[in-house]
């Protein structure tokens, strides 16, 4: 009884290490704002549309583990997400960049809504 005792224990204590998330320590809390705030920006490269900060696949783990590190070597957060852009593409930011081909991206919406006003009013018209 005593063994089965201990056995029980033993496996809920060590049940209970195999789920602790990792602990990330900061110099100061700018850094820690910085590494969350950049985590929730941050697409999970394997989840469909959540970001690293809401996942716990092993890709989002590593992913977390190199911003933070990054942050701890004096990277800036433009760096950062270059480096995430540049290994997992542009869709792996939240927030993309106001450049290029994203400018369809932020005024594609504005441009569809003109187009369907242009439409109900010509069609008002008539």
């Amino acid at each position: 009884m005593k063994l089965l005792a201990i056995a029980l224990f033993g496996c809920i204590f060590f049940a209970n290490c195999l789920t602790a998330d990792a602990i990330y320590e900061f110099d100061n809390s700018v850094e820690e704002k910085r590494f969350y705030s950049l985590i929730s920006e941050i697409r999970c490269p394997k989840c469909t549309s959540g970001s690293i900060a809401s996942s716990d696949v092993p890709v989002s783990r590593d992913l977390k583990q190199k911003v933070y590190e990054l942050i701890l070597a004096g990277s800036t957060d433009k760096e950062i997400k270059a480096y995430v852009t540049d290994r997992f593409g542009a869709s792996s930011d939240y927030k993309p960049a106001f450049e290029g081909a994203n400018y369809l991206l932020w005024f594609g919406p504005f441009i569809f809504l003109g187009i369907l006003m242009l439409i109900f009013l010509s069609n008002r018209r008539l």
